[in-house]
């Protein structure tokens, strides 16, 4: 189960029209299986997350669906490549289990 929906991203990314719901649907689930294998969890664990997702990791799911959506393509930035929305290693990194 998806810890934001699609109407929730589409809000996020200002997008307003149908036609791309299920891109979107398929991208939410993509970044939260990215996020989940980050930092170790699946976001939805209410072992990990008692209360709840935390809102910094939903913050984080929206901010990784609106950059892939803008960006279908690898993101050139300047003379450098932009792997991940700036920021977003810092919304996940306090949920981050550590393992060596």
């Amino acid at each position: 189960m998806s810890i934001i929906t699609v109407a929730d991203a589409k809000a996020h990314m200002n997008v307003s029209i149908a036609d791309d719901d299920a891109l979107i649907g398929a991208k939410i689930d993509a970044a939260e299986a990215w996020i989940a294998k980050f930092i170790g969890a699946p976001l939805d664990d209410v072992t990990a997350f008692p209360d709840g997702t935390p809102e910094p990791l939903k913050e984080a799911v929206r901010q990784l669906v609106a950059h892939w959506y803008e960006n279908r393509e690898a993101s050139i930035v300047s003379v450098t490549a932009e792997l991940m929305p700036l920021g977003l290693y810092d919304l996940m990194q306090p949920y981050r289990e550590w393992t060596f």
